[in-house]
């Protein structure tokens, strides 16, 4: 693609960068065929390459956004499977974040709009407050079809629907110190407990902490660990974002100081995809820099570290068959496609991918809060193509697709590591339990 950026305008870094993108991009359009928004909606606009253009006219022309603008790029999910589509490597990540962070920069949002995104980014990265706004939500569920009736307020009632019912409590897995070996320890590893995670579901960290330790891997969860800044950083909150890595860069930097680090082990992967990514977000902090790429270059999802460990062997706890979602983060965002499966498979369960596996479950961070109408549409299609394969159980590696893909289905939802550590010597998850072909299996 041809760009006429000045020079002056090249003297940022973030527009030389998004120069340097759009030059890739050669307009074949091969994006729009994997693209959940265009599939769904249809509009050129609302595809990779139709955002492209606009993002491309906004920095060229040193435009504000507008609302225009803003809409299309607000409907972008970030699920990256336009980047595994290209055939000509357009990071349309990188291109994206920098176009939100221009949106956040340039133009005014409605009040209401602009209030939403402001109290998500003040609750949903702080675990105490994402627990005690979570707790409450049980006051507004009953008035969530009224909020649904405004439509500046439908936000509010997908945040209502989608809270859950019980909110797991802190735990001696979900709060700072370490966890040692079993036997002969073969490794020390990081674990990232997360903001949202440990309320929603703090049996994920439970089920990798003891499966781990169960294998020779000593693990830590640093003192003072915070939001790794992947939601603000979506949201174009570029300062939010860059204090919330650094912290995290700080806080994991010790560890690796003070005890060295084998991996810094990620059970979210759309933290992950973030992590991965700190090298680039910080590459301009003179300070940060290189602390920040060896961050991301110790980041590993549970499943890819747990690849290089030796297994114990074990007999398949259940004639189970899972069906595996790939959430988008992993597969398109880190390209972990095949890990997952083959750690089930290993285990002893019978693993199916359900039809488009490769589309978007409508999840994506904020996106099923400020844009509910389009990741519902989503969301059921997803469940439909997983239910299709007549699965027992349901697994995936993402906090945000369990608890999307767990609205629409009765089947058990469950995080990969539960069912392998079930698989592999641990307890039964929680989420199977009371299940009666599952408990007589078991």
């Amino acid at each position: 693609m041809q760009t006429n950026f000045s020079l002056a305008q090249l003297a940022d870094a973030g527009v030389a960068e998004s120069e340097k993108i759009l030059r890739n991009c050669v307009h074949c359009g091969f994006c729009t065929a994997t693209c959940p928004t265009y599939i769904t909606l249809g509009n050129e606009l609302d595809s990779p390459r139709g955002r492209i253009y606009l993002i491309k006219d906004m920095l060229e022309n040193d435009r504000p956004a507008d609302e225009k603008v803003t809409k299309h790029i607000d409907r972008c999910l970030s699920c990256l499977s336009c980047m595994t589509t290209c055939p000509s490597g357009v990071h349309y990540m990188h291109l994206v974040d920098h176009a939100r962070v221009h949106i956040e920069k340039t133009y005014k949002r409605p009040i209401i709009n602009r209030l939403t995104r402001n109290m998500l980014t003040k609750v949903l990265p702080y675990r105490g407050r994402f627990t005690a706004a979570t707790k409450l939500s049980k006051l507004g569920k009953p008035f969530a079809s009224v909020f649904d009736a405004v439509g500046p307020l439908k936000p509010i009632a997908a945040m209502l629907r989608l809270a859950p019912s019980k909110v797991s409590g802190d735990t001696k897995h979900t709060t700072a110190g370490t966890f040692t070996a079993e036997n002969t320890k073969v490794g020390r590893v990081a674990l990232l407990t997360g903001c949202a995670q440990p309320a929603l579901d703090a049996g994920i960290n439970k089920a990798t902490i003891e499966l781990l330790n169960r294998v020779g891997v000593e693990v830590v969860l640093p003192q003072g660990e915070a939001c790794c800044g992947s939601l603000v950083h979506h949201m174009g909150k570029e300062h939010q974002a860059h204090d919330a890595a650094k912290h995290m860069v700080d806080v994991w930097t010790r560890e690796i100081e003070n005890g060295g680090l084998d991996a810094i082990v990620i059970t979210t992967s759309g933290c992950g995809t973030t992590i991965k990514d700190y090298g680039y977000m910080l590459r301009n902090d003179a300070d940060y820099a290189e602390k920040a790429a060896k961050v991301s270059a110790l980041a590993k999802d549970v499943s890819e570290y747990l690849t290089t460990l030796e297994l114990p062997k074990t007999d398949a706890p259940a004639s189970l068959t899972v069906a595996y979602h790939a959430a988008c983060s992993l597969q398109h965002g880190q390209k972990i496609k095949t890990a997952p499966k083959d750690l089930l498979k290993g285990a002893g369960f019978s693993v199916k991918e359900a039809p488009e596996s490769h589309l978007c479950c409508g999840s994506a961070g904020t996106y099923n809060i400020l844009q509910p109408e389009i990741a519902g549409t989503l969301r059921d299609r997803k469940v439909a193509n997983i239910e299709s394969t007549k699965p027992d159980v349901i697994a995936a590696g993402n906090i945000g697709c369990l608890t999307q893909i767990a609205s629409g289905t009765g089947i058990p939802v469950v995080h990969t590591v539960k069912l392998l550590n079930w698989a592999h010597g641990g307890d039964m998850p929680e989420e199977l339990q009371g299940h009666a072909q599952l408990q007589a299996a078991e």
